[in-house]
């Protein structure tokens, strides 16, 4: 009996707390008209034939339809019409039933009631009439209603109806991440731990006076860990965390953003302390202008994000902690103090953080002992932290599609050759395009040891297609530069160009190809930002000419005269012809082991570092079978 009466309460209960919101109504309302038009559609259609016990079927005298002018032709063969607006049904004289659409016309009825027919007038309403009537007029009413209750509520209504949807992505409880989980950005880490001792130590701050700030705003490359960062701060301090999107507080209805605002603030309210984190705030945060007229609803927006983070005082505990890739896009009011009072730049991780970076997501893989993850650090300048985590998943997936059970060097390398050039291409070339692909990564390896003690020492060239690349020659530096002297621009420039030299000595003018693209692309991008930015060369002087803007692009010659664009295109070409000759005296005078370097990379497609430098030193010749090469031909063929 308690069962039963517990079973009771809580169906009351349920029904009790379960409210219907108006898109609830609508489709009720929806699908009540729905019902009734077949009801309707049935009941003029007629009804079904019958069956016999026997398995027969009765077939009934259905009506057959008639034209406005089939009416006017057939008028004396009609015996009876029942008229209900347009529509008429009735039978002929033959007793054949029919029905018909005709217009109300006096003249017509009289011609058809004089050859004898019996004519009768229907014009009262079906209750599927009413229906169709009324209830989009109640529909109508209801909606205005609607519309005007969530106006007059402001946040209540339309707004809080769909608010309390709540799209936005909250964790419960407390997150499990902690700053053990974060490497590679040591700094910002603990410019941070101050927020976690406030959060534990409220009492140490307020016995000085100090202020914390309320908001923190993280900015930086996309993948360098500002959510983690956040997450971890929630999980240090032990406080619950919770996360939007910029993009969560728009919406097609006005209003719907500063409800949302409102909403995911008094719930922090009532979980302070706590952290509250906007991700991609820069949606909502966007600079104000006078001409926006077309984004009221968006500024409304900001203007409520404003006002919720200026309410609350220091005691509530509240931490706002805002992420963006695009800092120069925000309200100035949103970044002043008492708002946003810290900003906290991530950088990209340098070689330490890279290494701490893979240390750390190497625990989650197995890594076979050969693996060397410092060159690996090496060898990935400028991978944030995601690219760093990719990396190592796409090694994990090459081992497994090699059927190892660890990640092995061969993985790992494949992995960084795919990101950063893009997936094995499987190219039928021509032999002799594959010769001068050889030749050409054999010219860059050669100048490349020629300058090793200027340059980064080089790690490996192949002539294995990936992208648009028919082959590469891959540096690893010894650690992270800030910068470069001139001596190492021109090295770099003549390493660049070595490939179109190697192809001009070997075989000729005539026989030069397009494969130099993006060397030369590269080459006169260095010269000309070592020219114009850098203050390298002599004759341009130490003028900046083409200045960066905030967002890293820049214009072509900015603050030049005509006469400085020409001396400065005759200096990139000069810088360029110069190491283009360099490379060409140096091609041209060890002709011998630039071939040795292109047959081995014939034979063997991959040439390591120290391979490389054991063929240019001689300390190890090695030689090919002409079997060997025979077979690579064939393959590529």
């Amino acid at each position: 009996m308690e069962n039963k009466k517990s079973r009771k309460m809580n169906l009351k209960n349920k029904l009790k707390n379960n409210k219907w919101d108006g898109s609830s109504v609508f489709l009720v309302i929806f699908a009540i008209m729905f019902v009734a038009m077949v009801i309707r559609a049935f009941i003029i259609g007629g009804s079904a034939p019958q069956m016999l016990p026997n398995g027969q079927i009765v077939q009934q005298n259905r009506p057959i339809e008639l034209s406005f002018s089939d009416v006017l032709r057939r008028a004396p063969d009609i015996q009876t019409m029942e008229i209900r607006g347009n529509d008429a049904k009735g039978t002929l004289r033959d007793g054949t039933k029919y029905n018909a659409t005709i217009t109300y016309d006096p003249e017509l009825l009289s011609k058809i009631s004089e050859n004898g027919a019996t004519i009768t007038i229907d014009n009262s309403k079906s209750w599927v009439d009413y229906l169709g009537t009324w209830v989009p007029i109640l529909m109508g009413l209801f909606f205005i209603w609607w519309i005007f209750r969530g106006f007059k509520g402001g946040a209540g209504g339309i707004s809080r109806t769909l608010a309390q949807q709540n799209p936005t992505k909250i964790t419960t409880g407390k997150t499990k991440t902690t700053f053990k989980d974060v490497a590679g950005i040591d700094s910002e880490k603990q410019e941070l731990m101050e927020i976690v001792d406030f959060l534990k130590n409220k009492e140490k701050f307020k016995e000085v006076g100090a202020r914390v700030p309320r908001g923190i705003l993280l900015s930086g490359e996309p993948g360098t860990g500002k959510t983690l960062l956040a997450r971890a701060i929630a999980g240090e301090a032990n406080v619950p965390f919770f996360a939007a999107s910029g993009s969560d507080f728009s919406g097609i209805i006005v209003g719907l953003g500063v409800a949302k605002i409102k909403e995911i603030f008094e719930m922090a309210k009532r979980n302070s302390p706590c952290i509250l984190f906007i991700d991609e705030i820069d949606a909502i945060g966007q600079r104000r202008s006078t001409h926006s007229y077309n984004d009221q609803d968006r500024e409304q927006t900001l203007n409520q994000l404003l006002i919720e983070m200026d309410g609350f005082s220091n005691e509530t505990g509240i931490i706002v902690i805002g992420a963006t890739n695009r800092p120069d896009m925000l309200d100035p009011a949103l970044l002043r103090p008492g708002r946003f009072d810290r900003q906290v730049y991530i950088e990209l991780p340098d070689l330490s953080g890279r290494r701490e970076i893979l240390d750390l997501y190497s625990k989650k893989v197995k890594i076979a002992p050969d693996v060397d993850l410092q060159d690996l650090a090496r060898g990935t300048t400028g991978f944030s932290g995601a690219d760093l985590e990719n990396l190592l998943n796409e090694a994990a997936l090459h081992a497994v599609r090699g059927g190892r059970k660890e990640i092995a060097q061969v993985d790992v390398e494949e992995a960084r050759d795919k990101i950063l050039m893009g997936p094995r291409k499987v190219r039928k070339m021509r032999p002799e395009d594959i010769k001068l692909t050889a030749y050409h990564e054999a010219g860059h390896a050669f100048v490349s040891i020629m300058y090793a003690d200027i340059t980064d020492p080089i790690h490996k060239a192949t002539i294995i297609p990936r992208g648009r690349a028919l082959g590469m020659v891959q540096h690893l530096p010894i650690d992270d530069k800030v910068s470069m002297t001139i001596e190492e621009v021109k090295a770099n420039l003549a390493i660049a160009l070595a490939g179109r030299a190697a192809e001009e000595t070997f075989f000729g003018m005539n026989k030069i190809t397009t494969g130099a693209e993006s060397d030369i692309a590269m080459a006169t991008r260095l010269a000309r930002y070592s020219i114009t930015t850098a203050g390298l060369s002599a004759k341009v002087g130490l003028a900046a000419i083409n200045q960066v803007n905030n967002f890293g692009s820049r214009s072509a010659l900015e603050n030049a005269s005509e006469k400085t664009a020409e001396l400065v295109d005759n200096e990139v070409k000069a810088w360029l012809d110069v190491a283009h000759a360099d490379a060409v005296k140096l091609l041209s005078k060890n002709k011998e082991t630039v071939k040795k370097l292109a047959e081995e990379l014939l034979a063997r497609e991959t040439l390591t570092g120290d391979e490389i430098k054991e063929i240019v030193s001689g300390a190890k010749k090695k030689t090919t079978s002409k079997k060997t090469v025979k077979k690579v031909k064939k393959n590529a063929k």
